[in-house]
């Protein structure tokens, strides 16, 4: 289930694997949910994680796992008898066997449920297949002969494609005895309904500044004094804030806003200087970032003609930008409007490979264009 040459499709660039994540950091709510059905006799055998992507959705669904894999099949919702205390964490000892054997995905009663390598080997597939779910098949097969509980994860269900989702569709109606799987969505309207109505839902919240300066640390990353920017920035994604932390992207956004800080006099060579900084080869993952962070300026202008500028600046000075490009519900409509109309063209810009340093310098110059006709 490993390859020594490719990533794994389920690890976030920059960050320890799910598996690897012995702590579950802000998400003590949707721990509670599980155990309290856990030891209410209520368990479900299909699990639907939810939730922003980089949250901590797939370290609560290997959580739960381990958990699961560790407790006698009989336990859970054990009302009456001599039923053993009712577990009140889902962590177990990390050096327990199954702890042990989930970390090296030597564990025979787990499965995890994610993109393949394609037909050549030499890279991974863009979804998960129907060859992929119906390895299950042999799976269940091999893992049954111990009695105990099987366990699958899919990382994720919205990278499945039609026929796929169909194949696990089946196993969801009509589930092995003692099987949990465990779907992590960070999308679940695209999911198939009946899939969605077949699971239960367990829901994750975006990370509060506490929460997400105690997970980057958790992951080896000290964010310091920018652990509330980061927090902000990435709405809560711990994936997101280790993206863009890595990359630059609190530089990135702090340019942006400076850029527009004179709106509609902008500063064209901080312009210059953003457009050139995603030309050239090797540059693809920083034009992706500031693609991802004109968005988020753009959305937080259409939220501030509403709501007024955030409480905590992403950036120095953006709570002044913010107020005086975006005072009022008619200045909202308008970044709303130009937000919707950018994300299109960036969109079809990059599907049709145009020159990346000149779609950011045309869409920069719109949001510097917007900001003249909303001031005069």
């Amino acid at each position: 289930m490993t390859d020594d040459v490719l990533p794994e499709p389920d690890r976030a660039p920059g960050a320890p694997h799910p598996r690897e994540t012995a702590r579950l950091i802000g998400q003590d709510a949707a721990e509670r949910d599980f155990l309290g059905a856990y030891n209410g006799g209520r368990m479900h055998h299909g699990w639907l994680l939810t939730g922003p992507r980089g949250v901590g959705k797939a370290t609560l669904a290997w959580r739960i796992a381990r958990f699961l894999l560790s407790e006698p099949v009989d336990a859970g919702g054990g009302l009456f008898g001599d039923a053993p205390p009712a577990p009140t964490s889902l962590g177990i000892p990390e050096d327990s066997a199954v702890y042990r054997q989930t970390l090296a995905l030597s564990e025979p009663r787990l499965f995890l449920l994610r993109r393949g390598p394609n037909d050549k080997g030499d890279r991974l597939r863009t979804e998960i297949v129907v060859g992929d779910v119906r390895r299950l098949k042999s799976f269940f097969t091999l893992s049954a002969t111990d009695g105990g509980r099987r366990v699958v994860i899919v990382d994720d269900a919205d990278e499945m494609n039609p026929n796929a989702a169909n194949a696990l569709l089946k196993l969801l109606e009509e589930p092995p005895p003692r099987t949990v799987l465990l779907l992590i969505s960070h999308r679940p309207s695209g999911l198939l309904p009946t899939i969605r109505s077949r699971c239960r839902v367990l829901r994750c919240a975006p990370l509060d500044p506490a929460a997400m300066a105690e997970a980057l640390a958790q992951a080896g990353h000290d964010p310091g004094p920018d652990a509330p920017a980061l927090a902000e920035l990435s709405g809560g994604s711990v994936g997101d804030a280790l993206r863009l932390a890595n990359l630059g992207g609190l530089a990135i956004y702090a340019q942006l806003v400076a850029a527009y800080a004179g709106a509609p006099r902008s500063d064209r060579a901080q312009i210059l200087k953003l457009a050139d900084g995603v030309a050239g080869r090797g540059a693809d993952d920083r034009f992706v970032l500031t693609i991802g962070l004109i968005d988020t300026l753009l959305s937080r202008l259409a939220r501030a003609g509403i709501t007024g500028p955030p409480l905590i600046e992403a950036a120095p000075g953006e709570a002044a930008l913010l107020a005086r490009l975006s005072p009022h519900d008619r200045a909202a409509r308008g970044w709303a409007e130009l937000h919707h109309d950018i994300g299109a063209r960036l969109r079809h810009g990059r599907a049709v490979n145009l020159d990346a340093s000149a779609l950011i310098l045309d869409t920069l110059l719109k949001i510097n264009d917007m900001g003249g006709r909303l001031a005069a």
